[in-house]
């Protein structure tokens, strides 16, 4: 069983090393959305895959980082990566190109980590991410699945949130919690999910 949480953004970026002239050569936005779809080996206490309700913590917090910010490959020049700093709070660097489908890569990569470092406390199974898939246009979209992360070898940390993005989260120290947690500086859960007074035992 599946179930899908949509979100929506409005992202500026420029795409490297395409085909069109248009996205490789100019800084375009476009109004994004991402839909993240859930799996679980069983229902909860409430007979959910997850409950909606937990997705508007940590993962939105994630999707909203993209809104209205510059999404920036790591590899342009120090003068180009200077200038955007200079001339925009929120910029998020990627590893990746920020193309639909690195989008859809990267927030199924760090929506995974957010997972696995969540501590359920509703009788939820193992719940992870399916899948994400990121609509750049109305007529298209790119879908990221677990076994294309393998496309890719990059971490947490080559990921770069702004500070004006990470002042705006519910805890601003959200992503270097996720990161310590994953490099193993920390055994305990940073996300930990409310205990529910159960009428239904």
């Amino acid at each position: 069983m599946i179930i899908r949480k949509k979100f929506k953004f409005e992202g500026a970026h420029i795409v490297r090393d395409c085909s069109s002239d248009r996205c490789k050569k100019s800084l375009h936005g476009h109004s994004y959305v991402v839909e993240v779809f859930l799996t679980s080996t069983k229902l909860d206490f409430g007979q959910m895959i997850y409950d909606f309700g937990l997705t508007k913590g940590t993962i939105k917090d994630i999707v909203d980082s993209f809104d209205h910010a510059y999404a920036m490959w790591s590899k342009e020049s120090d003068e180009f990566k200077t200038f955007i700093r200079g001339n925009s709070d929120r910029v998020v660097e990627m590893p990746v190109s920020p193309s639909a489908e690195c989008f859809s890569l990267s927030l199924l990569f760090m929506i995974d980590k957010i997972l696995k470092a969540t501590e359920f406390k509703n009788g939820e199974g193992e719940v992870s991410v399916k899948s994400v898939r990121v609509h750049e246009t109305e007529t298209g979209y790119a879908e990221a699945f677990q076994e294309d992360l393998e496309w890719f070898n990059f971490s947490l940390d080559d990921i770069v949130f702004s500070d004006a993005i990470k002042s705006e989260w519910n805890d601003p120290k959200m992503y270097d919690k996720l990161i310590s947690y994953h490099s193993q500086s920390t055994t305990s859960k940073p996300f930990i999910n409310p205990i529910v007074e159960r009428k239904f035992e």
